[in-house]
C-alpha cells in the first residue's frame, strides 16, 4: 500500500498555520465593523474572551479550534477525510491479512471488527471527554453517525445498487446477466441474488434485538428500569457480535464471499494493465474517452486464429503473460474469470462486439473508482496499484483455487503496517472530528444529530460504498450478491459492535437512554428492508425508490418527533 497521499500531509501540516490565519479584508467590514476570523488558534481561554466570544478547547493542547461556522466546517471536512483514509487503510489492511490466513478464526473474529473500527471510534469518543452534561450532549453526535450509517447503507447506497446494476427480466422473470436493453423499466429490469444474500438480510434483521430491548421501558411506559435494559441490551449486543463471528468461522460462507469481492477487483485492474502494454496506442484518449480503434485492433491480437472470436485457449494465451505481481494467478482461471464477464452471449467465446463492451464497461469502472484525472498510462497504473493490496485466495470446500501467495511475508508486514496506521489515525482524530461537529452545531444552530446522521457516514462509508457500487454496475448475479451481502454485513456490524460501544458508554458514564425516535428510524429501516429481501432473491426497479424514500422519511421521522412532539 503507498503511503499517504499528498493532500493528506498537506491537511495535516496546513491546518494549524490555516488556524493563525485571519480572513483578509477586501477593504469592507462586517456589520460589526471588524473583519470577520475564520480559524485562529488561542493562545489561551482568556485571550479567546478577550476577542469578545467564547473560547473553544483545542484538542490535545496543539490542534486547531475555532468558534466560527466556517472555520468548523473546514475542521469537519479536514478531519472527515482523515477518517476516511483510516477506513481505507484498514480495509485494504484486512483484506491483504485474510489472503493469507484465509477463512478462519482471524478472518472470522478479528477482521470483522476491524471494519467497524472507525465508526466504533467515532461513537466511543462522542462521550467519552469532558464532564457528564457535555458528554450527554456531545453523544447525540455518535446516535446520528449510527443511525446514519444504518440507514445510508440500506437506503441509498442499496437503491443505488439496484440502479446501476439492473439487468433485462426474461418471460419467467428471472435476470439476464449483462443485458440491460430496457433502459429505466420499472418492471421490466431489475437485479437478482443468490439465496445466501437473504441468509445474510435474515441475519441482519436478528441484529436489530438489542435496539428493542433499550426500549422496554419506553414501550411499557416504565419510570424505573432504564439502567438495566441498557445493561441487558449491551449484554445482549456483545453476545450477538461473538455469535455473529462465531458463525462466519464455523459457516465461512461469508468470509469467502468477501474474499471474492475483492478478488475480482484484482484480476480486472491486473488485466487492463497488461492489456494497456500490448495494445497498439492508448485505451483512454487524452480526453479520457475510450479509444475504440485500439480496443478492436487489441480484439485481433488476441484472436489468433482471426475467425472474429476469441475461444478460451486464445484468451489464456494472453493472460500468460499478466504479471500480478504478489500472486501467482492459474492462467485458466483468470480466463474464466474474463470469460464469465464478457461472455454475454454465454456461447464459450468473446466476439468483437462483447470485447469492445466488455473492455469499455472495465475501463469506465476503473476510472470511477480512480476517479483522479489520469486517464492515460499513469491512470491505469494508478487503478492496479490501488486494487493489486486487495487481492487474496478464495478457498471453496477445502479445494485449492489454483492460486498461490507469491510472498506473504511481505504481504503480512504490509498488512500490520496498514491495520496499526488504520487503527492510529482512527483514534486520533475521532476526538477531533466529534468536537468539530459539535463546535459546528453551535455555530450554525443545527442539531448535531443531523450532522453527523448526514455527513459523518460519508466519511467512514463512502470507499465501501464507491466499491458497491462499481461491482453493482458489472450486472452479474454472483457480484450483485456479493455486493448486497456486503452492505447487510455491515449493517449487522453496526447493529452489534457500535451498538455495544455506545451502550457500553452510556452504561459507564451514567448518561439518560433517550434516543427513542432514533431507534425508531433504526429499527424501520431495518425490518422495512430486512422482511423485503430476506424471503426473495429478485428486485424489480421500482424497488430502489422504497430504499431511496425510507432515508427522507427518516430525517422528517425524528425532526417530528423530536421538535414536534418531544420526544427528545
Amino acid at each position: 500500500m503507498a503511503p499517504p497521499p499528498r493532500l493528506l500531509l498537506l491537511l495535516v501540516f496546513a491546518a494549524p498555520l490555516l488556524a493563525h490565519a485571519r480572513l483578509i479584508s477586501d477593504g469592507l467590514a462586517t456589520s460589526g465593523g471588524a473583519n470577520a476570523t475564520v480559524l485562529r488558534l488561542p493562545s489561551s481561554s482568556a485571550a479567546a474572551e478577550a476577542e469578545g466570544g467564547m473560547g473553544c478547547e483545542m484538542s490535545y493542547g496543539f490542534l486547531p479550534c475555532t468558534t466560527t461556522a466556517g472555520g468548523n466546517l473546514f475542521l469537519v471536512l479536514a478531519y472527515g477525510f482523515l477518517m476516511f483514509k483510516a477506513a481505507t487503510y484498514l480495509s485494504s489492511g484486512s483484506e491483504m491479512l485474510l489472503q493469507i490466513l484465509g477463512p478462519g478464526i482471524i478472518g472470522g473474529l478479528f477482521l470483522p471488527i476491524l471494519g467497524a473500527l472507525p465508526d466504533a471510534m467515532l461513537i466511543l469518543f462522542s462521550g467519552l471527554s469532558g464532564t457528564r452534561e457535555v458528554a450527554q450532549s456531545q453523544v447525540l453526535i455518535g446516535m446520528g453517525l449510527l443511525s446514519g450509517s444504518t440507514v445510508m447503507l440500506l437506503t441509498l447506497l442499496w437503491g443505488s445498487c439496484v440502479i446501476v446494476g439492473k439487468c433485462d427480466l426474461s418471460e419467467n422473470s428471472t435476470t439476464i446477466d449483462s443485458q440491460d436493453t430496457q433502459v429505466f423499466s420499472l418492471f421490466g429490469s431489475g437485479v437478482s441474488t443468490d439465496v445466501h444474500t437473504s441468509y445474510a438480510a435474515r441475519i441482519m434483521m436478528i441484529s436489530v434485538l438489542p435496539f428493542i430491548i433499550v426500549q422496554i421501558p419506553q414501550i411499557f411506559k416504565l419510570h424505573s428500569g432504564h439502567r438495566i435494559t441498557v445493561l441487558i441490551g449491551f449484554i445482549v449486543a456483545a453476545l450477538l457480535l461473538l455469535s455473529y463471528c462465531l458463525y462466519q468461522i464455523f459457516q465461512p460462507w461469508i468470509q469467502r464471499r468477501r474474499l471474492e469481492y475483492s478478488r475480482r477487483k484484482h484480476v480486472m485492474s491486473g488485466l487492463l494493465r497488461h492489456a494497456q502494454m500490448h495494445a497498439f496506442g492508448r485505451l483512454l484518449d487524452d480526453n479520457g474517452r475510450p479509444n475504440v480503434p485500439v480496443i478492436e485492433k487489441l480484439f485481433h491480437k488476441i484472436d489468433l486464429n482471426n475467425d472474429g472470436r476469441i475461444e478460451q485457449g486464445e484468451l489464456q494465451a494472453f493472460i500468460v503473460g499478466i504479471n500480478f505481481e504478489d500472486i501467482d494467478w492459474d492462467s485458466n482461471l483468470a480466463a474464466n474469470h474474463v470469460m464469465d464477464d464478457f461472455d454475454t452471449s454465454q456461447n464459450n467465446s468473446i466476439e468483437k462486439g462483447e470485447f469492445v463492451s466488455g473492455m469499455l464497461r472495465w475501463l469506465g469502472e476503473a476510472k470511477r473508482s480512480v476517479a483522479s484525472g489520469a486517464y492515460s498510462k499513469k491512470f491505469l497504473h494508478d487503478f492496479h496499484k490501488r486494487t493489486r493490496d486487495e487481492h487474496n485466495l478464495l478457498l471453496d470446500n477445502g479445494e485449492e483455487d489454483g492460486e498461490s501467495v507469491g510472498n506473504p511475508t511481505w504481504i503480512s508486514i504490509k498488512a500490520i503496517l496498514l491495520l496499526i496506521l488504520g487503527t492510529a489515525m482512527a483514534a486520533a482524530f475521532a476526538d477531533p472530528l466529534v468536537d468539530a461537529v459539535h463546535n459546528f452545531s453551535n455555530a450554525t444552530h443545527i442539531p448535531s444529530f443531523f450532522i453527523s446522521f448526514i455527513a459523518m457516514p460519508l466519511a467512514t462509508n463512502s470507499s465501501e460504498a464507491v466499491s458497491a457500487i462499481i461491482f453493482a454496475s458489472r450486472k452479474k448475479k454472483r457480484t450483485l450478491s456479493l455486493t448486497f451481502s456486503e452492505v447487510y454485513g455491515g449493517v449487522t456490524m453496526n447493529n452489534t459492535l457500535c451498538l455495544a460501544v455506545f451502550l457500553a458508554l452510556v452504561y459507564l458514564r451514567g448518561l439518560t437512554w433517550d434516543f427513542s425516535s432514533e431507534v425508531l428510524v433504526i429499527l424501520l429501516v431495518c425490518i422495512i428492508m430486512g422482511l423485503f429481501t430476506s424471503f426473495r432473491t429478485k428486485f424489480r426497479l421500482w424497488t430502489c425508490f422504497v430504499a431511496f424514500l425510507l432515508y427522507p422519511l427518516s430525517l422528517i421521522i425524528v425532526y417530528v418527533l423530536d421538535f414536534k412532539f418531544g420526544w427528545s
